[in-house]
């Protein structure tokens, strides 16, 4: 076993394609000392990912990966030792959201069918263990009906909101989500800000947040270069926030991440780990 870890993964509870139980193997096979379950605005593979990970020397890191709304843009952020009895708590805080996330996939699934694309949003739900759909489950059944080459190609091609065919559900405040997973004893980490911020916006966005209580960022990342990373760690220091990392693990969903190394040079020290465990219930 490595004194590497992975602190961002999903499953198929989510839009990634393995269940708990095989996130779990997968990280042992790797060497990993520990790996988070982050799936996307849900707890629902937690019980499972957590009895799966009995007996085992990795440690199984409970999370959930939260979609927020900053200025436009769609910011994630995740909430790691999330403890079981909190599990009530963040599902009764994203049951709305569920629910306006559904209508908008319907919507996207219907709008996609009237342009030609004979797709089925029954079909689509009935294939996920927890029958939460998103897009990314609705490219890989566009990638699987020939329509497209891959779930990346639908999301260029047609899942964007650019293309007409989606339009986002209303999402709740970065900061607002970051006092509930404070509120909870867990620790608050902003995921791969770079997908979705440029230097400017983030360090405006981190000029709030920090005040509301975001615990750390994610440095080290699957689609990182060095440049990145490093610019990464130099605005988490600057910042007082805490490194953290992970691969973004999401199995056939993006066959070019694995689990632990990411797109092979990956490698989240077990030291972030250990320092955001010590943050926690602070």
């Amino acid at each position: 076993m490595t004194n590497f870890c992975d602190l961002h993964t999903h499953s198929d509870f989510s839009d990634g394609t393995d269940s708990p139980a095989r996130l779990l193997d997968l990280a042992e096979q790797a060497g990993l000392c520990a790996v988070a379950l982050t799936d996307h605005n849900t707890v629902s593979g937690l019980p499972a990912f957590l009895e799966a990970a009995r007996g085992r020397k990795l440690r199984a890191i409970p999370g959930t990966e939260f979609s927020t709304d900053y200025n436009g843009i769609e910011l994630h952020i995740l909430g790691l030792f999330l403890r079981p009895e909190h599990f009530a708590a963040v599902t009764e805080r994203t049951e709305e959201y569920q629910r306006r996330k559904e209508e908008s996939n319907i919507q996207l699934v219907r709008r996609l069918k009237e342009a030609g694309y004979a797709i089925d949003y029954q079909t689509i739900k009935a294939a996920t263990a927890g029958g939460q759909v998103n897009r990314a489950r609705i490219g890989a059944e566009l990638a699987r009906l020939g329509y497209v080459e891959s779930v990346q190609d639908a999301f260029a091609k047609l899942l964007k909101p650019k293309h007409g065919y989606y339009v986002p559900p209303k999402r709740e405040s970065p900061f607002e989500i970051i006092r509930f997973i404070k509120s909870l004893g867990a620790v608050a980490v902003l995921a791969h800000p770079f997908l979705n911020l440029n230097e400017q916006q983030l360090r405006e966005f981190l000029d709030e947040a920090v005040k509301w209580g975001l615990d750390g960022m994610e440095t080290m990342y699957s689609t990182y270069d060095r440049e990145t990373a490093a610019l990464s760690h130099r605005i988490a220091q600057a910042y007082g926030l805490l490194p953290s990392g992970g691969s973004d693990y999401h199995g056939e969903i993006k066959p070019h991440i694995e689990i632990g190394i990411g797109q092979g040079d990956l490698r989240v020290p077990k030291e972030y780990l250990l320092a955001l465990e010590e943050r926690a219930g602070k």
